[in-house]
């Protein structure tokens, strides 16, 4: 008799986005007169850049002809890409195009690395957490038991207001640490000195950092390093992951890429290897057309429509977090990060406040506590909706508050 996977068992409900999508869909069916704005999900509004759009062009002529023509590519992704990423996202830092990996998005890869990890690691994540890093690891048998509003297996460093949302040093070991800075969904940062903290700990204990920096091109403050490489050390305990989705509103196009050092070894095994096996067996790599399109992200044209459309995005999020501190909610994030941060007013539990947000405002957020239990009391507003819906939403959230 075939048998399941019983850790998708264990699993409670379902993935927290689609929870709200069907809050959502149901609301919007019962009033379809109701003008709802979207700004749970981060998902991009703003098309994507001209220089894009004519290397995509460009390239699908190519594969129009016999000459141009592309069938499999390297599941490592092409050499062209490769080798821009790492000039242009690397200088200086001593990373190789055989350490890049090109993928379909960093949430893949996030949820995919730990295929080469074996089922007895202890995994720390931050909490809250992006649910990906939870739910991968509890599908993979790694996180134990879920008990109440946590799993029994997981190692959680709570990230809250009384400490800055920085997460404390582990007190035991643990083997695999999951960090994302600037923060999903806190919109948090670390600087230098902090990151330094922690390859220092992976050093110590031989532990291996799982660096999400999907979100490093909203970066505006000097002392907030944009890649863990920065930090000495880093390539012999870290994995970065990094996405074009929000950087380059490939949220649909799909390319990422994560960088898997050679020196990075577990008792003597490179991870390079492994990850590479893994991919070439489970991955058939990026269509041609879609590297062509995040190749010209690096071209001087391609990087100032880039930057001014994550301009564009930091302004709605300057608009989110003027409206709600002049609401008189706290308010974090915003700065560095795509994301802002709200605790709810009067410590109404967040699925409350998300419901008073869809139900008399027409907004859709993303409840605090979704992301993990200290998450809780807390509501998540992303500055990807257009500017004129931003402005809407907050005129309707600030009514509702007075």
């Amino acid at each position: 008799m075939a048998q399941i996977n019983e850790n998708y068992l264990k699993l409670p409900g379902s993935y927290l986005f689609s929870d709200i999508a069907k809050k959502v869909a149901a609301y919007q069916a019962e009033h379809p007169e109701k003008e709802v704005i979207k700004m749970g999900i981060g998902d991009v509004t703003r098309p994507l850049v001209p220089a894009v759009i004519e290397a995509m062009h460009k390239a699908v002529d190519e594969m129009g002809t016999a000459e141009g023509f592309r069938g499999y590519g390297p599941e490592q992704g092409y050499d062209f890409l490769r080798e821009k990423i790492v000039e242009n996202d690397y200088a200086g830092l001593g990373i190789e195009p055989d350490e890049i990996f090109v993928s379909d998005g960093a949430k893949s890869d996030c949820g995919n690395i730990g295929d080469i990890f074996g089922p007895d690691n202890k995994v720390a994540v931050c909490d809250p957490v992006y649910p990906v890093y939870v739910d991968t690891n509890a599908m993979a048998g790694r996180a134990g038991d879920f008990a109440g509003d946590k799993w029994s297996n997981l190692y959680y460093m709570p990230c809250t207001a009384e400490n800055g949302f920085m997460p404390e040093l582990p007190k035991e070991k643990v083997d695999m640490i999951y960090l994302c800075f600037p923060n999903n969904p806190t919109g948090e940062t670390l600087t230098k000195e902090q990151l330094k903290s922690w390859v220092d700990y992976a050093r110590e204990n031989g532990s291996v950092i799982l660096f999400d920096s999907a979100y490093e091109a909203f970066i505006t403050e000097a002392d907030v390093p944009h890649s863990i490489y920065e930090v000495e050390g880093a390539k012999e305990v870290a994995i970065e992951f990094r996405s074009f989705s929000k950087t380059a509103g490939f949220t649909g196009t799909r390319c990422a890429y994560t960088v898997v050092p050679k020196a990075l070894k577990v008792n003597g095994t490179e991870l390079n290897a492994l990850w590479n096996r893994r991919q070439c067996t489970k991955f058939n790599g990026v269509p041609y057309v879609i590297q062509r399109a995040a190749e010209a992200v690096y071209t001087e044209e391609g990087r100032a429509q880039i930057r001014e459309n994550i301009d564009y995005y930091l302004g709605n999020a300057r608009i989110i977090r003027d409206a709600l501190e002049k609401a008189g909610l706290e308010v974090y994030g915003g700065v560095n990060s795509p994301y802002v941060w709200a605790k709810t007013p009067d410590g109404m539990k967040s699925w409350d406040f998300f419901d008073k947000l869809l139900t008399e405002a027409g907004v859709v957020t993303t409840p605090g506590s979704g992301f993990g239990p200290s998450g809780e009391g807390y509501i998540r507003f992303t500055a990807f909706s257009t500017k004129e819906n931003t402005e809407k939403a907050m005129d309707r959230i600030t009514n509702i508050l007075k």
